[in-house]
């Protein structure tokens, strides 16, 4: 009951909820959402490929950063997210990688269309920035939440899709993307996460999955922004020696097929964990794979119900939907029939 009061003050106004890892002041390098342009920038100062576009968000997505290096590649088209989409797909028809950025809701929604038709369709190397994905604009409600995003892209033939777990590992997802085949749906967070990779990954491969964490007992297989609640729960259950395995499946199309069937093999139970509608994102997607090779596992997905989530602080969602670390620790505890610990 306490604790369900504390909830319902935090979502008044009249408590705080906090994640001491992402309040105000956090350096701006350690924010996915917010070093797409520096690192960008970077790599445009040796490939003139690269140029980036965005629909009015320069501020809030800190492509800003890039116009400030490279001014004559830089395109802001206004309060246009289809056709700043359709622009760089022709871009990139004449030979150019165009990196297209603003909040996800409204690049796998709004521009849904031209993301299958001019971009994967036609092949083109449109590199999709997808920010402030699943509910992490809180306040701002349904119109700006993105928890139906996999779902839709995974479902678009021709497009990859992958979700950067920080910021980091988004430095090494830019300069993979450059060469791969085709469009590329690219998903980043609220641009306050947590930090998951101490430093960038130099084993990174798109649709090759991470292993973060050993364990025998299960595998937890999370993406984006509840990897870093996923290790959090994971060290809390190893306390009663429940070993966690944890795998980032930062590329959810293509999926790595052969990390899930090792789980399914080796672990004999799993638990997929997204900030997303547990309708059609990463968990149906593994669950697809265990289904058709006849993994008899214990198996569970854990994301957000098939609703429309209240409005409220993130940290406050997070809790809510129990997609925090003590909220997938209580998921993981259920799914393998021990009760908490004292």
């Amino acid at each position: 009951m306490a604790e369900l009061q504390e909830t319902s003050e935090v979502f008044r106004g009249s408590a705080a909820l906090k994640d001491a890892r992402t309040g105000k002041g956090i350096a701006a390098k350690s924010i996915p959402a917010f070093v797409a342009g520096e690192a960008l920038a970077d790599l445009a100062d040796s490939d003139p490929r690269i140029v980036v576009l965005t629909a009015d968000l320069a501020g809030a997505n800190r492509t800003a950063d890039f116009a400030a290096r490279h001014p004559e590649r830089f395109f802001n088209v206004g309060v246009a997210e289809q056709n700043m989409v359709s622009i760089a797909a022709g871009m990139a028809s004449t030979g150019l990688v165009p990196f297209a950025a603003t909040f996800a809701a409204y690049l796998a929604l709004l521009a849904c269309e031209q993301v299958r038709t001019d971009c994967a369709y036609t092949g083109m190397p449109v590199r999709l920035l997808a920010h402030h994905s699943g509910m992490c604009l809180g306040f701002y409600g349904t119109s700006h939440h993105a928890l139906e995003d996999i779902a839709i892209t995974r479902a678009i033939a021709d497009l990859t899709v992958v979700c950067a777990a920080d910021a980091n590992q988004l430095r090494a997802i830019l300069p993979a993307s450059l060469d791969w085949p085709g469009a590329m749906y690219i998903r980043l967070g609220r641009g306050r996460d947590p930090e998951v990779y101490g430093e960038v990954p130099a084993d990174f491969r798109i649709g090759k999955a991470a292993r973060l964490r050993e364990g025998a007992d299960l595998t937890i297989i999370a993406t984006g922004a509840e990897v870093r609640a996923s290790l959090d729960a994971a060290e809390s259950l190893a306390a009663d020696r429940i070993h966690a395995r944890v795998v980032d499946m930062h590329t959810v199309d293509p999926l790595d097929r052969e990390e899930i069937l090792a789980a399914a093999g080796e672990t004999s139970t799993v638990l997929t964990v997204e900030e997303h509608n547990l309708a059609g994102g990463l968990g149906s997607a593994v669950a697809e794979v265990l289904a058709e090779a006849g993994a008899g596992v214990a198996f569970r997905r854990h994301g957000v119900p098939d609703e429309h989530v209240v409005i409220g602080p993130p940290a406050a969602l997070y809790k809510h939907y129990r997609l925090d670390a003590a909220g997938v620790e209580s998921v993981a505890r259920e799914l393998i029939g021990v009760k908490g610990h004292v």
